[in-house]
């Protein structure tokens, strides 16, 4: 479903956060006070416009209340950020979603009116930091609760066998989700199809079980 979305601040956090969404073709209104990120960014946005986010009278000329989500992507000012979040959600935002760069900045954020906080440079060093554990690592997604999904070259052990007889739901507690096949992404694979040396699998579970039965420590 297309939504309709507010995005302050429009450094190269905001910048790619348009980006994608003009890929998943979501409807944006971009702002930022900076004339020259405003023109940046035009060409991935419905709308941009040129205003400051810590001005209550320019944000009501914007009709927050009609934005599905409201994203603070404000990198270059805490305050700036903190005072955005609050006026959006005092302005009837449906749903804020904020940018922070440590746990003291995600409690004022929660306090003040965000629905959600991220940390972008956290989550990038994070992922990064898991890639370059395992060269058998080709990509890896948080799932918080430390349930992971890790997409890694087929264990030497698990090639020509099918993913039914290997039973890593019921010898490890995980799950395979999926195989990149020739470059392919196949989902719901069946039980009968036999694995590859060059496949790719997506294998869901807790963190540490997917690390230690497929050795990637």
């Amino acid at each position: 479903m297309r939504k309709n979305i507010l995005l302050i601040g429009l450094g190269r956090f905001g910048r790619y956060t348009a980006m994608k969404l003009k890929e998943l073709n979501q409807q944006v209104m971009a702002v930022d006070r900076n004339e020259e990120q405003v023109e940046k960014v035009l060409p991935y946005v419905t709308y941009g416009q040129i205003g400051d986010g810590t001005n209550e009278e320019f944000l009501r000329t914007l009709g927050v209340p009609d934005y599905d989500v409201c994203i603070v992507a404000i990198g270059d000012s805490f305050i700036a950020s903190l005072e955005t979040t609050s006026l959006l959600k005092e302005l009837g935002a449906k749903k804020v979603i904020s940018r922070a760069t440590g746990k003291s900045q995600e409690k004022f954020l929660l306090r003040n009116g965000a629905d959600e906080v991220i940390f972008p440079e956290k989550q990038l060093a994070v992922w990064t930091a898991i890639r370059c554990s395992s060269s058998l690592i080709s990509n890896y997604i948080d799932l918080s609760s430390g349930y992971a999904i890790y997409e890694v070259d087929v264990p030497d052990e698990w090639v020509s066998q099918s993913i039914l007889s290997l039973g890593i739901r019921r010898r490890f507690g995980l799950n395979i989700l999926g195989i990149r096949r020739d470059g392919e992404m196949v989902i719901n694979a069946s039980p009968d199809t036999v694995l590859k040396k060059t496949d790719h699998v997506l294998v869901l579970g807790k963190d540490e079980d997917v690390r230690k039965h497929l050795h990637l420590r």
